[in-house]
């Protein structure tokens, strides 16, 4: 049995983010919102709602992937700063965000939550940065 068999995605977070693919530990999603590039890591275990839930090998791993996804984030999107957290208020799974923002975002200087309504990405644009992310992350073939 694999520490991953029983892991299935938040439906809040599969019905609001596109699947990019899978790190080692973590699926990686982005957020269907225009406003802000935005990945969300989710370690594909079960039952997990805390980062203190993961062994601590898996703690460092999951700290090397928001490491990777900041970077990507920012060679990908050229933001003023990468927001990083992981609440869980509303979404129980462990899931961490990393948000590029700028300046001119409508969040500025404030956090992205409850600011403004979601504003999905137009379909022509899904599939290119989906394959931009992906192979900044080394996922594509």
């Amino acid at each position: 049995m694999t520490r991953e068999q029983g892991f299935q995605l938040n439906a809040r977070l599969e019905a609001d983010a596109y699947e990019i693919g899978d790190l080692p530990l973590c699926r990686v999603l982005l957020m269907d919102d225009a406003r802000y590039p935005w990945l969300i890591l989710v370690p594909r275990r079960p039952d997990v709602a805390e980062f203190i839930d993961l062994p601590v090998e898996e703690r460092l791993e999951l700290m090397e992937e928001i490491a990777l996804a900041q970077m990507v984030v920012r060679d990908v999107s050229k933001p003023d700063k990468i927001n990083v957290g992981a609440l869980g208020n509303v979404v129980r799974q462990l899931h961490v965000h990393v948000i590029a923002r700028f300046v001119s975002d409508e969040a500025w200087p404030g956090p992205v939550w409850g600011k403004g309504e979601r504003v999905p990405y137009p379909p022509h644009m899904v599939g290119p940065l989906i394959d931009r992310f992906e192979k900044a992350l080394g996922l594509s073939a």
